[in-house]
């Protein structure tokens, strides 16, 4: 999606800022930036929320760069890190244990160097290039994209590009066509990539799906609908 916002007029219009999806979700509800690809798990905290764009970052299977992982089966694992980097992630985890494992663990934060944890019966949710790095050290993985499309039959939205304020049709058009332009050209984007641990063109063409169609929506809308579930019944408790 970069590709093409970089290759884009947008960029004399645009401050282009980048950092993990945690870090801008904060800045898009501090105010500091007017939209951002960010985790979904946000949008209700958001005064106002806007979806831009006909694109995403979603799986409508194995998503692959997603995942629980751990050295002992499902049933073993009695402790859970949460990767910092995204909250969509570690939230999925959760309605995942709860509701399709039926696992009662402990969730644990997790720092920077939290990878090094993940043995004996303590798992971890890792993200993106370390989750593809993971995938070669850990015995066990559990895919979240795939998890979630087997418990409830819809793809699953991870990121989209969220506003909080309108941002006008014409910003709005030219922006999703930049989006559009990076996905017509996912071989220059892969050869720019060095990955050692996974083939980037199977990631990009086959584990990530783009189009925020409608079963995407709806994907996206259970998940919301489970979260604030979840949120309700906590504050409940307290």
């Amino acid at each position: 999606m970069l590709y093409g916002i970089r290759r884009s007029g947008l960029m004399d219009k645009i401050d282009l800022v980048e950092g993990y999806p945690a870090h801008i979700a904060g800045m898009l509800l501090n105010d500091e930036i007017d939209v951002g690809l960010v985790p979904v798990a946000i949008i209700p905290q958001l005064k106002e929320s806007y979806i831009v764009t006909d694109h995403c970052i979603g799986a409508d299977a194995e998503v692959a760069s997603v995942a629980i992982f751990s050295e002992v089966p499902m049933e073993q694992i009695t402790t859970v890190l949460l990767d910092y980097q995204s909250r969509t992630s570690v939230n999925l985890a959760k309605v995942l244990l709860k509701e399709y494992w039926k696992k009662e663990v402990v969730f644990e934060d997790a720092g920077e160097d939290f990878r090094s944890h993940i043995k004996g019966t303590a798992a971890g949710v890792v993200i993106g290039d370390r989750a593809l790095e993971q995938r070669t050290q850990s015995a066990y993985i559990y895919d979240l994209g795939l998890a979630w499309k087997k418990y409830t039959g819809l793809p699953f939205v991870f990121a989209a590009w969220v506003s909080n304020k309108p941002l006008g049709e014409d910003f709005e058009d030219a922006f999703n066509r930049a989006n559009g332009y990076g996905l017509h050209h996912i071989d220059e984007v892969v050869a720019d990539i060095d990955c050692n641990w996974y083939d980037m063109k199977t990631y990009y063409t086959k584990n990530i799906s783009y189009r925020l169609d409608a079963e995407k929506r709806k994907g996206l809308a259970l998940f919301l609908e489970k979260i604030q579930q979840s949120a309700s019944i906590s504050s409940s408790q307290v």
